[in-house]
């Protein structure tokens, strides 16, 4: 484990501890990992849209800030939690636009292993999240691995670090998500 690494761990932990001054030296470690995934998220978003990257950002901190009985684990486990939390906030503010409606054609999505490519996240944003929900009906463990690779662009040694699981597991139930919620999209 690398220092940063171990200081993201320490210093989290402390927090979870009740320690409010460790958020405040845990952010600067973090911001800018945060701002890449916000980055990543919004690069492909619909010209127009009023949500910028440092925007999504402050308001994931302002959730994490909020978040109570988290036994912060290490510092892949952290950036999972932060892309659950910027999916949400991105899922909000879509369904806040109004920007998704019942019917009409059918939307695909493509999931790439990185959110480098991910496509124009307007509506598909919503029904990826529908999804998602769907499948979490079924295995809840493929959801996790979703949000992780794809949302939080955690590579699938950290994936399995953060759940525990083996490296090839991860790669099972990611092949599996994959096929399983193109199908679901291209209904």
């Amino acid at each position: 484990m690398d220092t940063q690494t171990a200081q993201v761990t320490r210093l989290l932990r402390a927090w979870c501890g009740g320690d409010r001054a460790a958020l405040e030296q845990l952010m600067p470690l973090v911001y800018q990992e945060l701002r890449r995934m916000a980055r990543r998220y919004m690069q492909k978003e619909q010209p127009g849209n009023t949500l910028q990257a440092t925007a999504l950002v402050n308001e994931a901190y302002l959730r994490l800030v909020d978040v109570t009985g988290v036994q912060w684990q290490d510092r892949a486990h952290f950036f999972a939690i932060s892309a659950q939390i910027m999916r949400r906030i991105l899922v909000d503010a879509a369904r806040a636009r109004g920007s998704h409606k019942r019917g009409g054609e059918v939307v695909r999505v493509d999931l790439n292993e990185s959110v480098d490519a991910l496509p124009e996240l307007d509506s598909r944003l919503v029904d990826l999240d529908e999804a998602l929900e769907s499948l979490a009906r079924f295995d809840a463990r493929k959801v996790k691995v979703v949000e992780l690779r794809f949302f939080g662009g955690l590579s699938v040694k950290e994936t399995a670090e953060v759940l525990k699981i083996s490296s090839e597991s991860v790669k099972r139930d990611w092949k599996f998500a994959r096929a399983w919620l193109m199908h679901e999209l291209s209904r």
